[in-house]
């Protein structure tokens, strides 16, 4: 090889393991990657910078428009209201859920799809007495089965096919080419899920069942209104920078001050609510001016306008990720109070701001009507979830959001325009007709994942350009002796094993010039290899973190890893064998 594909192989394959073993994003590991490429002079601007061209990008773009509008119209909430309902038993209930959320997800991102359906399977779950956990991890599986149905299901579908027919503009496939394969996928995966995988998955307590009883992690208190501390501030009460306890909130006159500020003064009979540990009420009763409260109800359990409770899920791209929370100042940046912390379905004990927080930690918050709408598309948190004083989505505009994914869908099955055009239209229609505002159409775009795609991008062409591809592919032929069975079934395996350990996008951009310059040595057509590629990415059941919608449910759920390996490992096997068994069929070599 030249000293330009070996430059290109080390960097391409340092790549993996600094995605899988820190907290860097993967937008910024492979950006790192590709401007050292650049610099180092193995690809030339034009490589590097293709990505940002790309068709497959920008349809992946435009179609984030296009479910932001769905979202913002309540379009997933109607479908949840219409399908779920009072089934009987927990087979029946599993079933309302995941036969319409794998449909669902073969039009549209399954992030968004999991997140709307989270709280409101956790409201259902209690309505109906069932566990939670037996719910939420089938639901990110049928989410993942179903983005395997049509070329819309994925990001990674739409950018692999992108890659197609940029490269071999005869093959380009039509928007339900891959259900051939992709539905008995699906119905196999949605059929284990019923049967078989629910029954493996051991009894977990999840955040929901933590938080419902607040008085175990806050302590209220009275201020005396013949005491000291009437008219005065927070700070000159010392209430500031209590050891063991934060003052998260003040009760006063039938109405709420939330995420109370150093300068608010006190006033006789305010009732303040603290958070932390019990052994901190012995430093508040140390306190003159502070008297125990006797009302009944806790205050968090009342509802007020000027307040509300939320769970959030830690995203593993936090930027408090392994810092206490006193000391990155949590409250300051966000405007929320953290009541308490629960972690593989346990509340974290001893000194809340103490506490160092890890991916997939679910955070009960005290904040102000604002924070969900600035936070809910922030990357700092997986899923937004609100407890109480929660409004209803207004649906008069669900269904025209709808009707214009359908003619999307239409243009692109029919033929009539590309699918970029169809989403460019669909998202242009989106936000004339007023289902999407311009503001909701740019929070709604994954910039990370946009980013990411692009740098692969650049990766994969240095990989090409350099002769890297090549001599990786020459490699594999004498490994799989020219057998092009054996390259199949290798090509799933490394890109599974890739997409469980760093991003799906990322595992198939950088290895699709390997698996096509593979395809050409041995004279075949390339088609097999390309489809290997959309299923294995998506075949990520084996750990929280291989794919977003896994580490969103593991909090919520109260999982541990052992319980994806359990569930997962089944499916893994299944999905693989009927996606290496339909294949060669569909597309012969």
């Amino acid at each position: 090889m030249s000293p330009d594909a070996w430059i290109s192989l080390v960097v391409v394959t340092a790549v993996f393991p600094v995605m899988a073993l820190t907290r860097i994003g993967p937008d910024m590991v492979l950006m790192g990657a590709l401007v050292l490429l650049l610099g180092l002079g193995v690809v030339d601007p034009q490589q590097a910078l293709g990505g940002f061209s790309s068709s497959g990008l920008f349809t992946v773009a435009f179609m984030y428009v296009l479910v932001a509008s769905i979202r913002e119209t309540g379009g997933i909430d109607l479908i949840i209201r219409y399908v779920l309902g009072r089934p009987k038993g927990e087979r029946l209930a599993l079933a309302r859920l995941v036969l319409p959320v794998a449909p669902l997800s073969g039009f549209l991102n399954n992030t968004p799809v999991v997140a709307t359906f989270i709280p409101a399977v956790l409201s259902w779950s209690r309505r109906l007495n069932l566990p939670a956990h037996r719910l939420l991890m089938p639901l990110s599986f049928a989410s993942i089965l179903g983005g395997t149905i049509t070329l819309l299901g994925t990001s990674t579908n739409l950018v692999v096919h992108g890659l197609l027919i940029e490269r071999y503009p005869s093959l380009a496939m039509g928007l339900f080419d891959i259900a051939w394969v992709g539905v008995p996928v699906a119905v196999v995966g949605v059929t284990y899920l019923l049967l078989v995988g629910r029954r493996l998955l051991p009894p977990r307590q999840g955040a929901t069942e933590v938080f419902e009883n607040p008085r175990e992690f806050t302590i209220e208190m009275e201020v005396d209104p013949a005491g000291p501390l009437v008219d005065r501030t927070v700070e000159e009460a010392g209430l500031r920078h209590l050891q063991e306890l934060f003052l998260v909130e003040i009760e006063r006159d039938g109405n709420v001050v939330s995420v109370v500020g150093p300068g608010e003064r006190l006033k006789g009979g305010d009732r303040l609510v603290f958070a932390g540990t019990s052994a901190g009420a012995v430093e508040l009763q140390q306190i003159r001016g502070l008297v125990p409260s006797h009302h009944g109800e806790s205050s968090l359990q009342k509802d007020f306008k000027e307040r509300r409770l939320v769970e959030a899920v830690v995203s593993d791209q936090c930027q408090f990720i392994g810092r206490r929370i006193r000391d990155g100042h949590f409250r300051t940046l966000y405007g929320a109070a953290v009541l308490a912390v629960c972690r593989g379905g346990e509340r974290v004990a001893g000194n809340l701001g103490q506490i160092r927080l890890q991916p997939a930690d679910v955070l009960l918050l005290e904040a102000r009507p604002p924070f969900i709408e600035r936070h809910r598309q922030s990357r700092d948190f997986l899923l937004i979830s609100q407890l109480n004083g929660s409004a209803r989505p207004a649906h008069e505009r669900a269904w025209l959001a709808w009707s214009i994914l359908a003619g999307v869908v239409l243009l692109a099955t029919t033929g009539l325009t590309s699918l970029l055009n169809a989403a460019m239209l669909g998202a242009a229609a989106s936000v004339l007709s007023g289902c999407c505002t311009i503001g909701a159409a740019k929070r709604g775009l994954d910039t990370q994942v946009l980013l990411t795609l692009a740098a692969s991008f650049g990766l994969g062409a240095a990989l090409d350009a350099s002769g890297a591809a090549s001599a990786l592919a020459g490699t594999a032929m004498g490994m799989v002796d020219g057998n092009p069975w054996w390259l199949l079934i290798g090509t799933y395996l490394v890109v599974a094993l890739l997409t469980e350990l760093v991003t799906n996008n990322a595992a198939a951009v950088i290895t699709f010039p390997v698996v096509i310059a593979g395809a050409e040595s041995l004279g075949v057509s390339p088609m097999p290899y390309v489809v290997a590629v959309m299923f294995a990415a998506s075949a990520s059941f084996l750990t929280p973190i291989g794919y977003q919608t896994n580490l969103m449910v593991y909090g919520p759920g109260g999982y541990r890893v052992s319980d994806y390996l359990r569930v997962g490992a089944p499916l893994n096997l299944l999905t693989a064998v009927v996606a290496l068994g339909l294949i060669p069929i569909v597309w012969p070599f």
